[in-house]
């Protein structure tokens, strides 16, 4: 659980990284947004704008033609007649013919498909491009009115429009055309209109009209027109003015701008979809989020690499050293392939097999140790030793000397009070030395030749060392050298300190040994004891070396006595360490 919740907050720290760039991307998306809007409808708004001013300037020129037109000498000259017979002369004839050519040149000069019509009151006829007709002074009349007027033609649903400017000479006649000399008329049709739309709508996404509120609309020939009038109705639900909004219908959005002309009174509305406006934007944001979806996937997918490849197995790690910590040496790590973790694996497992090793190695000399001592302490009871000292006491009994009895039998008894009650791993140096002499005097009462002297400083009776280690040396020095020897009795045990080496030496005046037995018996005491070698000396020289390292040991030479010199030697350093421990 605690390495799960590690793998949580790996993955919670990588959404924390990445929610600040997801949250300043967003808003410099907005931001992007709102300002490629902002100057997409400032664009829009400045193109209705050059279209509107097209559609004046148009309809502007064409109202200049009614005043250019009353300059005309020809046309001018209507005025002058008055009855319908004058009209019928040839001059007269000939004048029509001059204005009607005048009028198809004036038509031609537009870009617009226009109509002009000069109507003469005195006349009551119309002068058109290809026909004089009468006209209806009534109708006339109600269309009699300043500025442009509409007139709306075709069956509903293919409405179409005639935008129509009358001036009347002189201007003062407006009210009462009947007394006016000249009338004359300007038309054009909205097909006009609807081509520039079309030019308009072909340059761009957009879908433009214009629309004038109680008259009609004037659609582009590919417009939507259900929809167009949905817009053009929500836009009149407010007041119509000029600008950019967003209008949502149907579930989507649209761009709409609407632009008035002053001449007209008609409003050019041109719209467009939102989605068709952001869908760049939008995919590039989708694509932004596919990639943030995709580097969090990848960064969990890398968090959880590394959460297997490198947490699970330093925990793995860790938990195995603390097991080793706790004394359990069997544990074992498998093995991760050729990496690191491997090579550490495998190294941990080694470090681990020689520590258990060299525990084994280390219970199996304490065992050895014990068995050494064990087998020392067998050693000190021996038969014959402790037959002729009850020998003696029962010889001693009968010639009723029963102080020797007492001697013997307390020396006797400290003896083997002392070999037989060591639990200690150390002893004072001075409980060696007085169980020596307890064996010196049971040995003296038996050979009265036999004289014992210690020489050991004060300083040297504090140390401690191992128990039983001098008396194997006596004994050896008894009954190998002084009882084979009838004129020998003299053991000498001395102690000396020097260059931070302890030594105590063992030297009688025995029968000795010769040169090549001596180097015979040095080898033998580093190697596993068998049967043909006594255990006494190389116990001995096997726990000092256990105890107090390779350094330490059983040195035998000739003594100067006669006999052989046995002296364990060790170290200051190890036996400053050795007191510790045994404090």
């Amino acid at each position: 659980m605690p390495q799960y919740n590690l793998f949580k907050k790996m993955v919670v720290l990588l959404l924390i990284m990445l929610v600040p760039i997801v949250g300043l991307y967003f808003y410099s998306n907005q931001t992007s947004t709102r300002v490629l809007r902002s100057e997409l409808n400032r664009s829009n708004t400045n193109q209705l704008v050059f279209f509107q001013n097209q559609v004046n300037a148009n309809m502007d020129n064409l109202a200049l033609w009614p005043n250019l037109l009353i300059q005309d000498p020809d046309i001018l000259s209507l005025k002058d007649i008055y009855s319908y017979e004058r009209y019928l002369d040839l001059d007269t004839i000939t004048l029509v013919k001059r204005i009607q050519t005048k009028l198809n040149i004036q038509e031609s000069s537009s870009n617009w498909r226009s109509s002009l019509f000069i109507y003469s009151p005195a006349l009551r006829r119309v002068i058109t491009v290809n026909d004089v007709r009468r006209y209806d002074e009534q109708e006339l009349k109600k269309r009699l009115k300043p500025g442009w007027q509409v007139i709306r033609t075709g069956n509903p649903g293919q409405e179409a429009y005639k935008f129509s400017l009358i001036t009347v000479y002189p201007y003062s006649d407006l009210p009462h055309p009947e007394n006016a000399d000249i009338i004359i008329e300007v038309q054009f049709d909205s097909a006009s209109i609807q081509d520039m739309l079309d030019k308009f709508k072909s340059a761009g996404r957009s879908d433009p009209l214009l629309y004038k509120k109680g008259t009609g609309t004037i659609y582009n020939r590919t417009a939507d027109r259900k929809l167009a009038d949905r817009l053009v109705a929500a836009l009149s639900a407010d007041k119509l003015q000029d600008e950019s909004r967003t209008i949502r219908l149907g579930g989507s959005s649209y761009l709409v701008n609407v632009v008035s002309s002053e001449t007209t009174g008609w409003y050019l509305i041109d719209y467009m979809p939102l989605a068709t406006i952001v869908k760049p934007i939008e995919q590039t944001n989708r694509l932004f989020y596919y990639a943030v979806g995709c580097l969090l996937l990848m960064s969990c997918l890398a968090a959880y690499l590394l959460y297997a490849q490198v947490q699970v197995p330093l925990k793995r790690l860790v938990h195995s050293f603390q097991r080793l910590k706790n004394g359990d040496y069997s544990v074992r790590l498998t093995g991760r392939g050729p990496g690191e973790f491997g090579f550490v694996f495998t190294r941990f497992n080694m470090m681990v097999e020689q520590i258990q090793d060299l525990f084994e190695k280390v219970l199996m000399e304490k065992i050895h140790v014990r068995e050494a001592r064990l087998k020392q302490l067998q050693s000190q009871i021996n038969p014959h030793f402790f037959y002729n000292c009850f020998s003696f006491i029962s010889s001693m009994a009968k010639l009723r000397n029963h102080g020797a009895v007492v001697a013997m039998a307390e020396n006797l008894s400290r003896y083997y009070r002392y070999t037989t009650r060591q639990e200690r791993e150390l002893v004072p140096l001075a409980e060696e030395l007085d169980f020596v002499s307890s064996y010196l005097s049971i040995q003296n009462m038996r050979m009265s030749r036999l004289q014992g002297e210690i020489d050991i400083p004060l300083r040297m009776r504090r140390l401690s060392i191992p128990p039983l280690v001098l008396q194997p040396l006596v004994e050896n020095a008894v009954i190998h050298g002084i009882e084979r020897r009838a004129n020998a009795g003299r053991i000498r045990i001395a102690g000396e300190y020097a260059e931070g080496e302890f030594r105590i030496s063992v030297e009688d005046d025995g029968a000795g040994m010769s040169e090549a037995d001596r180097e015979l018996l040095k080898r033998k005491l580093g190697m596993p004891m068998d049967e043909e070698m006594g255990c006494g000396l190389w116990n001995v020289h096997q726990r000092l070396q256990l105890r107090f390292g390779q350094r330490a040991g059983l040195e035998l030479d000739q003594s100067p006595l006669g006999g052989i010199k046995a002296t364990i030697a060790w170290t200051t350093r190890e036996q400053s360490e050795t007191d510790g421990e045994s404090a």
